[in-house]
């Protein structure tokens, strides 16, 4: 073997040393890479499996928490059940109040209006009566030459006085025909009806009503009312309330302002009503407190009122804008404090 052979097999053998030493550092290398990656997939996992176990937690105390609110919920609408029935049975109750209230101005009002017809009628039947007997006597006196002018005289007063009882008789009869007529009306039922007319009767029942309650109270009454105005389709005995509300607080207005003794005041109501293009307009003036303007876009609220507590309820107004819009109509309001108030009333003209 000679010294070129020698070499090249040393060269051979380095070339298979470094081929090995070159394999075995890639294999460590590779077997090195293949365990940080297992490990960081176990890594990943346990982190994963940490999350879900964290996710999985969170979830029950959600699930905890939502288990108490509803809890809590329900616990509040149990407890808004409660509170909604108490306010519906005060609102029924307020209601009734308004009503009675109303009912027991109305009645007021109606006796008054009655009584007075009522009236004219016993004192002329007294004074029949008085005139009767004084022909009886003056024919029993005088019974050879009766003295027959005064007798025609006395019996002409007589026929006079009956006619005025007639006339006062049929006056209350149509009051209180009116009266019927309004309730036994079906509240949900329109029909063709005299605007100057309900107008007129309910500003009377108002006021008579005041009176009743004190003969001290005098308010100057001015009404225009338009002859030309044709009968409208509506429900008379709710619009009768929507002008019995206004009327009442007309009046109260101007007789709370009469007791500030102020320098000439007088206390006055009007009321009026007019035609203008489809609509028929009730305007109800008085010249008492008025309304500031704060509370002008209030007064319709329910429960709302400047009258002091146990005066009032704060429904009337209330009541009447739903009626109004119930019959498609409108009510508007203006007012200046300490000078005056005035509601208008719109129907349709149909």
């Amino acid at each position: 073997m000679n010294l070129l052979d020698i070499s090249l097999q040393s060269r051979v053998i380095i070339g298979i040393s470094a081929m090995v030493f070159l394999f075995s550092s890639f294999l460590i290398a590779f077997i090195s890479n293949q365990r940080k990656k297992l490990q960081y997939h176990k890594n990943l996992q346990a982190i994963h499996e940490q999350q879900q176990q964290a996710l999985m937690e969170q979830n029950l105390k959600l699930e905890d928490r939502v288990k108490e609110r509803t809890a809590e919920l329900t616990e509040q609408k149990e407890n808004l059940q409660v509170a909604l029935t108490n306010l519906k049975l005060s609102q029924m109750q307020l209601l009734q109040k308004e009503k009675m209230a109303s009912l027991g101005e109305l009645a007021s009002g109606i006796a008054h209006e009655i009584q007075n017809p009522l009236n004219f009628v016993n004192n002329f039947a007294e004074i029949n009566t008085e005139l009767l007997l004084e022909i009886k006597e003056l024919m029993a006196t005088e019974k050879e030459s009766p003295n027959k002018e005064e007798i025609n005289l006395l019996l002409e007063d007589v026929v006079q006085n009956l006619n005025k009882i007639n006339h006062h008789g049929k006056r209350a009869d149509n009051i209180v025909k009116n009266l019927l007529q309004h309730s036994h009306s079906n509240s949900s039922e329109a029909i063709l009806s005299d605007v100057n007319l309900l107008a007129e009767e309910y500003i009377k029942l108002s006021y008579h009503g005041f009176r009743a309650k004190d003969k001290a109270v005098h308010v100057i009454i001015n009404s225009s009312f338009d002859p030309t105005i044709e009968k409208i389709n509506m429900v008379p005995q709710d619009i009768g309330r929507v002008l019995m509300n206004i009327y009442n607080n007309a009046f109260y207005s101007v007789i709370e302002k009469s007791k500030k003794n102020i320098a000439d005041y007088t206390p006055t109501v009007s009321i009026s009503t007019k035609t203008e293009d489809d609509k028929v307009k009730i305007i109800i003036r008085d010249n008492g407190l008025g309304i500031a303007e704060k509370y002008i876009g209030k007064i319709f609220h329910p429960f709302f009122t400047t009258k002091p507590t146990g005066e009032g309820t704060g429904l009337g107004l209330s009541l009447s804008y739903e009626i109004m819009k119930a019959h498609q109509g409108q009510m508007k309001v203006e007012s200046n404090e300490g000078e005056f108030a005035e509601f208008t009333i719109e129907l349709k003209n149909e």
